[in-house]
């Protein structure tokens, strides 16, 4: 149940932020002095509506966003009345139509850094202390998380020590050592990092091995008997299966997964997260190509790629699961990258999308400039109707591409915590 109900919010939310986007158009047109003639949240048959000066305003059926209509966008609009038309949107400075299409994506942004700011505060930012990179992480120092049993870190009952249960604990908790505990030598090698621990641990031969290792500051050693196992290579995990000798550890940064910050720091906080989900987010954009192919194969059978791209139902079903599992902070993480990532793609200079409306109008105007330098006379408004094709070819790509992670997401959905 709380599944489903956690599902329900975050499609709740999702269809709140873009109601946001579009008042954000209405508000900021409507300041300017153009006309607002309808703001609806949903599409298709209209479940109710009324008028509030001389803007319709309703909620229709299918909750999958909103719109709102400002009269005159293109100099093409036949719907324009005649008394309508010196407030026609396309009439209006450059400047005043850039701020009314991207109020939009600048909505979006205020949500996120509102909510990155509650999170800070509230329940706490991923610590930016930890590494992100696998090359740091295996540098970082050899501390130790232990604690596991026989079969959770050997992947079977048939690779624990003969004679033992799978419930068994791992050999490094039958040795002494202890979650905190940094890795200073395995047999005669000195251990400098994480990364040179575990291939050290892999190539050793099965068996009694002496480990060295300080507590809180304080050296200490201790015999551990390594286990032989089944496992892939640590930078292939589809890679071949070899024999290698496990311990049962896994790496500890020694520091919270989640850092907490007061009212002002929270401020600063918030908007390295939010500057850092902006990077990543222009990453993950470049890589949409390239991850077509595994999206494809997840719905033909192969296992799914925790990289690869979701659409609103994989969001809502991991934002579903975060309330599930208790981590309400996970379902507001998912919910800010969101929000992020929808107003940067919002302003890529692209028709339908707003970021095409606003590079068609500095367009218009750099070229009017060039005109009247050259003393040539201005050639007036981009015709709408020749970039057409174009657009809908936007619109095809962009639809099928949903339809594929809307299909993958049903089929083979991303989780947080594994199936």
């Amino acid at each position: 149940m709380l599944y489903w109900l956690g599902t329900a919010a975050f499609a709740l939310t999702i269809l709140i932020s873009v109601s946001l986007h579009e008042l954000g158009h209405m508000i900021t047109a409507k300041r300017y002095g153009m006309k607002v003639s309808k703001y609806f949240v949903g599409f298709g048959p209209t479940i109710f509506s009324f008028h509030r000066g001389e803007t319709e305003y309703g909620l229709k059926a299918i909750p999958l966003g909103g719109f709102c209509k400002i009269v005159g966008m293109t100099p093409q609009d036949e719907d324009v009345d005649e008394e309508d038309q010196p407030r026609a949107m396309w009439r209006f400075p450059v400047w005043k139509r850039t701020v009314v299409m991207s109020a939009g994506s600048v909505t979006h942004f205020a949500l996120a850094i509102v909510a990155a700011w509650c999170a800070a505060v509230f329940m706490g930012l991923p610590n930016p202390d930890l590494p992100t990179t696998t090359a740091q992480t295996i540098a970082m120092p050899a501390r130790i998380s232990v604690g596991e049993n026989c079969v959770q870190f050997t992947l079977s009952e048939k690779e624990c020590k003969p004679g033992v249960g799978g419930d068994a604990p791992a050999p490094s908790v039958v040795a002494g050592l202890r979650t905190g505990d940094v890795i200073t030598k395995v047999g005669d090698t000195p251990i400098t990092g994480y990364g040179q621990l575990t291939d050290v641990i892999r190539a050793a031969k099965p068996g009694p091995t002496k480990f060295e290792y300080t507590r809180d500051g304080v050296a200490g050693s201790t015999t551990v008997t390594m286990l032989a196992a089944r496992r892939p290579p640590l930078n292939d995990p589809k890679g071949p299966i070899a024999t290698v000798s496990v311990v049962g550890i896994s790496q500890d940064f020694g520091m919270p997964g989640l850092v907490t910050y007061g009212p002002v720091d929270g401020i600063g906080a918030s908007l390295r997260y939010d500057w850092s989900l902006v990077e990543n987010s222009f990453v993950a954009m470049k890589r949409i190509p390239e991850k077509i192919p595994a999206l494809w194969n997840s719905i033909t059978g192969e296992e799914r790629d925790p990289n690869t791209p979701i659409s609103v139902i994989g969001a809502s079903r991991l934002g579903g699961e975060a309330i599930e599992r208790g981590v309400p902070e996970v379902f507001l993480m998912i919910f800010i990258s969101l929000n992020v990532f929808i107003g940067i793609f919002n302003l890529l200079p692209l028709l339908p999308l707003d970021g095409g409306h606003i590079a068609i109008a500095w367009y218009e105007r750099v070229r009017s400039w060039l005109y009247a330098r050259m003393r040539r006379p201005d050639p007036g408004r981009v015709d709408y109707f020749k970039l057409m094709p174009l657009t809908y070819v936007v619109i095809l790509i962009g639809g099928a591409f949903t339809l594929l992670t809307a299909t993958a997401d049903v089929i083979n959905p991303i989780t947080i915590f594994g199936k």
